[in-house]
């Protein structure tokens, strides 16, 4: 179980039970820095999207035969795209540049539509409105595969796609990544990560999980998912994108609730990513390091105590 009620500074908390024991797995929240990295932002372009982007009807070629006036509402799209794709430039990419698509445009929402690469500095003020051509279905294979393609000699690749619904290709899209998954294993390609995020309340949470949790019969974990209303800060996006050989401190301990030692760091130090067995009575655990003692759930529904920080 992937917990959503998550404490800094774990970036993501999954709980496995094993008899009268949990096997906790959890990572510690960091920015990723690897050279010659490339990054993309993906907007959900299919009708369903018309309100997010903030019209009252579709914006298509068909508004002005039925009357449509196209009135602007909120547009939930904007702030998102702008922070995520404004950071990625900013902090990640090698060229300083994120490149913009939209996909799920056109017939059966099979195409995408590529705007190009914005720096920081035009991420930032960019009104990422609707696409030219809402497409009337939501096939996000296209997306990944454009990325993959264009990006493929990277040293690695960090993209995100933002969504409000279903997906209609969900099939296609795990087939695709399992044998991606393959090939990144083997070293017939170099490493990626795709991150869903999806907005607004129509969001359909199931297919990111499969997507999140797809079992390939390797290593490599391709996907994770966010929704953007339960993220805390914008480093959430990178939860599962460890570097396992990252010292975060010299010396750190785990504590079930009785203040027990369940795993003691002394003669390893403090790594990015922790695996440790508690008893499943124990409804939270304890990071102690350097000087704060932070306690994190076992549940969503745990009663745990505020942490405690150092001064």
């Amino acid at each position: 179980m992937q917990l959503k009620k998550v404490v800094e500074p774990f970036g993501e908390v999954n709980v496995y039970p094993k008899g009268d024991r949990n096997r906790v797995v959890a990572t510690v929240l960091m920015e990723p820095a690897r050279e010659g990295t490339q990054t993309g932002i993906a907007l959900d372009g299919s009708g369903s999207m018309s309100a997010v982007y903030g019209l009252t009807q579709s914006a298509g070629p068909m508004a002005s035969l039925f009357g449509w006036s196209g009135k602007k509402k909120t547009n939930e799209i904007t702030p998102v795209a702008q922070k995520v794709c404004s950071y990625l430039a900013g902090k990640l990419d090698a060229d300083g540049g994120t490149t913009v698509i939209y996909w799920a445009v056109g017939p059966g929402g099979s195409q995408v539509q590529v705007v190009g690469d914005l720096t920081a500095e035009q991420a930032a003020s960019h009104e990422f409105g609707p696409p030219e051509d809402f497409g009337t279905g939501t096939q996000l294979l296209p997306a990944v595969k454009y990325f993959c393609e264009r990006f493929k000699d990277a040293p690695w690749g960090f993209y995100v796609f933002i969504t409000d619904g279903e997906l209609h290709d969900l099939d296609e899209v795990k087939r695709y990544s399992v044998q991606l998954a393959k090939d990144v294993a083997a070293k017939r390609r170099r490493p990626l990560k795709f991150v869903l995020i999806g907005v607004g309340d129509s969001v359909n949470e199931q297919q990111m999980e499969e997507l999140d949790d797809l079992e390939t019969g390797t290593d490599v974990d391709l996907w994770d998912h966010k929704i953007a209303v339960e993220m805390r800060q914008l480093h959430d996006i990178f939860a599962e994108v460890v570097d396992k050989n990252a010292r975060i401190a010299d010396r750190a301990r785990i504590l079930d609730p009785q203040g027990r030692v369940v795993r003691d760091f002394s003669d390893t130090g403090l790594m990015g990513f922790i695996e440790f067995d508690i008893p499943s009575s124990a409804s939270y655990f304890t990071l102690e390091v350097n000087g704060n003692r932070i306690h994190q759930g076992l549940s969503d529904s745990a009663n745990v105590p505020a942490s405690e920080m150092a001064p």
